[in-house]
């Protein structure tokens, strides 16, 4: 795989997505989870979305329950709590595993690449960051105590978009 749009997986809602169709958008791609003490970063991830899909900023989430069994409900239950508690409306997929044995192939590309300023390696937590260019590469990585309001993503974010 040479870049983010040869990867498809499925969707929240269980259609099968091509990462391809969102070729030429700046991603946004992040593991999350609903029972972490950063699951407010749902609020920070919506607001990126709001401020910047007009620019051509898409967010992805990817639930895992990698991290302290901290996502352990269904698609339907994750979807129905995001658009609850944060009024998420940037694309959700299906739980993934993004470490060990299982992990998704989309997972075992990002963390293969060599990045900053969270370099490359196993997931460390819920909401890592991984900010892929329009051509589909990474740009850069980010640890999951990154606030998505912080001033070196934002920094990221707007130099990925132009």
């Amino acid at each position: 795989m040479s870049s983010v749009y040869d990867f498809s997986l499925k969707r929240i809602t269980g259609e099968n997505q091509s990462l391809g169709e969102y070729d030429g958008k700046v991603l946004l791609i992040v593991n999350v989870a609903s029972k972490c003490g950063l699951t407010p970063h749902y609020t920070g991830l919506q607001k990126l979305y709001e401020e910047y899909s007009d620019r051509g900023l898409e967010v992805l989430g990817f639930p895992c329950n990698q991290f302290g069994a901290q996502e352990p409900g269904s698609e339907a239950e994750i979807q129905e709590f995001c658009t609850t508690n944060y009024s998420v409306s940037f694309p959700m997929f299906s739980k993934v595993d993004v470490n060990g044995p299982g992990r998704d192939a989309l997972y075992g590309w990002l963390t293969s690449q060599d990045t900053q300023p969270d370099g490359p390696g196993d997931i460390k937590w819920n909401f890592a960051k991984f900010l892929v260019g329009r051509d589909g590469q990474v740009l850069a990585r980010f640890a999951p105590t990154v606030e998505p309001a912080a001033p070196e993503l934002k920094q990221a974010l707007e130099k990925a978009l132009g």
